[in-house]
């Protein structure tokens, strides 16, 4: 089972506590709540840079649609997320992106959408010899090369 780092903002509070306790329902044990926060990007950065450390190995974060908390984790180098709202994001999150994190809206999905959404994607499994891993190399070395130049 995944280590799971979660975090949101104050609109998503309860979203958060129903999905950790579906998660642990489900088995999940190992999961990390890094709080909640009026100002989200705070709190998006804590898990997204848990995830790039190996601290956990997926994380979820929650904010009212869910894009705010997406744009914040996608600048912290090797975090992909993904916005979830229906079934096939869910699965193609995972499955041709290979997705670390993953986010959603509180105001935009309800509690059972979004624990349909989150078994599907961790059930996913990326597969490194299918036709999307050259689409990703190509993200990582472009990744690489930006923060390079930074340091």
């Amino acid at each position: 089972m995944f280590s799971i780092a979660i975090g949101c903002d104050n609109i998503a509070e309860t979203m958060k506590k129903g999905l950790k306790e579906y998660l642990e329902s489900i088995g999940y044990k190992n999961i990390t709540d890094y709080g909640s926060t009026d100002l989200y990007p705070e709190v998006a950065i804590k898990v997204a840079t848990a995830i790039s450390e190996g601290k956990h190995d997926r994380g979820i974060l929650l904010c009212g649609t869910g894009i705010g908390m997406c744009i914040t984790a996608n600048k912290v180098p090797g975090v992909y997320a993904a916005v979830l709202e229906n079934a096939y994001s869910a699965e193609r999150a995972q499955l041709s992106n290979n997705a670390n994190v993953i986010t959603f809206g509180a105001q935009t999905i309800g509690i059972e959408n979004a624990k349909k959404l989150l078994k599907i994607w961790l059930e996913a499994q990326y597969n490194p010899t299918e036709r999307s891993e050259p689409k990703l190399k190509c993200i990582r070395e472009y990744e690489k090369k930006v923060y390079s130049r930074k340091s």
